[in-house]
């Protein structure tokens, strides 16, 4: 059927709508990746975002049960170019559109991507809604006028695990607390290759909970909304830092390690989103391809955290100068903002593991 997709500065696209009708509103986003579709829409970072793929054809290899990195789709919508309805890959277990539409996901095909995405890059991200017809109706604007701000809002707490869980063999000999913001299943993937096993705890669990689990080390998962809006876990980090234990973030993980010793951070205009994003590593000069997702960045850089002392910058992204990595002074702690499990992605950053565990299985008297 018809549809469109109406932003708030009153930008209006429109193409064809497939699956539910409804209005759906949220931050409208661009991502660059050429592949890995399934892994975007079910990535937790996009809770509460509609997502503009900028590759012209999607859905031509179906969707299969092994690639999702949550439960399900996260995303409030999708826009793209051309959605394909057949589909051609040994993997798969069925059609990207009907997968969408059974999980209540609306797609907004036939779209100028391009020119929305150069729209977007030009005036910024913003809020906008999905909605069927020609026209837009009363009740499309109502919803678009009633949707929240990314800016404050607390959507890590939403997607988090409500109770505890494991991941990996019981008999590994390393345990990983993992603080879940919206963790994506790759990541728990990596840290079991290595030799790991994994506790999984709700975003805000109390420290002495978790050092009551005598971990070797702390991850903060990626996740999304606005690391200012979750002011529970700095407290909580702080706490286990004092104890010396070594500490790993990704992506929100990063934001909040910033916030915790005295960062800021702040909303990028359009984000970083996408498997090609370049980073600078600051002591050698070496350049990293990357997966990324955020909105939000640390305050700082190559010289220094703003308001931070204690943290030292370690990656600075290629295209605008922003921190894309921290490391602490003196404590095992370390982060970045891009994704080096990926899915989708490339896999230059994939030593963040290893560098993480050997930190781990030093202070345990390890090699």
């Amino acid at each position: 059927m018809p549809g469109f997709l109406l932003l708030e500065d009153g930008t209006l696209f429109q193409g064809l709508l497939v699956g539910p009708s409804g209005p759906a509103v949220a931050e409208v986003v661009f991502t660059t990746n050429m592949t890995g579709y399934q892994e975007v829409f079910t990535d937790p970072s996009f809770k509460g975002q509609i997502v503009v793929m900028t590759a012209t054809m999607i859905g031509n290899y179906g969707i299969n049960e092994a690639d999702p990195e949550s439960v399900g789709p996260q995303v409030a919508g999708i826009v793209v170019r051309e959605l394909s309805s057949t589909y051609s890959n040994w993997r798969a277990t069925g059609d990207l559109p009907s997968y969408l539409a059974r999980h209540g996901i609306p797609a907004l095909t036939e779209v100028d991507t391009r020119a929305l995405t150069r729209h977007l890059r030009t005036v910024g991200v913003m809020r906008g809604v999905i909605g069927a017809g020609e026209e837009v109706t009363d009740a499309a604007r109502a919803a678009l006028e009633a949707c929240p701000s990314m800016e404050g809002l607390d959507l890590a707490t939403v997607v988090s695990t409500r109770e505890p869980y494991t991941w990996g063999s019981a008999d590994a000999a390393t345990h990983i607390v993992a603080l879940d913001f919206g963790i994506k299943r790759n990541i728990l993937r990596l840290f079991e290759a290595h030799g790991c096993r994994i506790t999984v705890m709700p975003s805000d669990t109390p420290a002495d909970r978790i050092l009551a689990l005598e971990p070797d080390g702390v991850f903060l998962s990626n996740g999304p909304g606005d690391p200012a809006a979750i002011p529970y876990a700095p407290p909580t980090i702080k706490a286990l830092a004092a104890q010396g234990v070594p500490i790993f973030g990704i992506c929100l993980g990063h934001q909040l390690l910033g916030l915790t010793f005295g960062g800021e951070t702040f909303k990028l205009p359009f984000g970083h989103r996408g498997g090609n994003q370049p980073v600078r590593e600051l002591a050698t000069g070496k350049i990293l391809i990357t997966s990324q997702n955020h909105g939000f960045a640390v305050k700082g850089n190559e010289q220094e955290i703003t308001g931070a002392p204690d943290l030292q910058p370690t990656y600075i992204n290629c295209n605008d100068g922003s921190v894309e990595g921290l490391r602490h002074r003196s404590l095992p702690i370390f982060a970045v903002q891009y994704h080096p499990e990926a899915a989708p992605g490339p896999h230059d950053a994939r030593p963040h593991f290893p560098e993480f565990l050997a930190a781990v299985r030093a202070r345990a008297g390890r090699r």
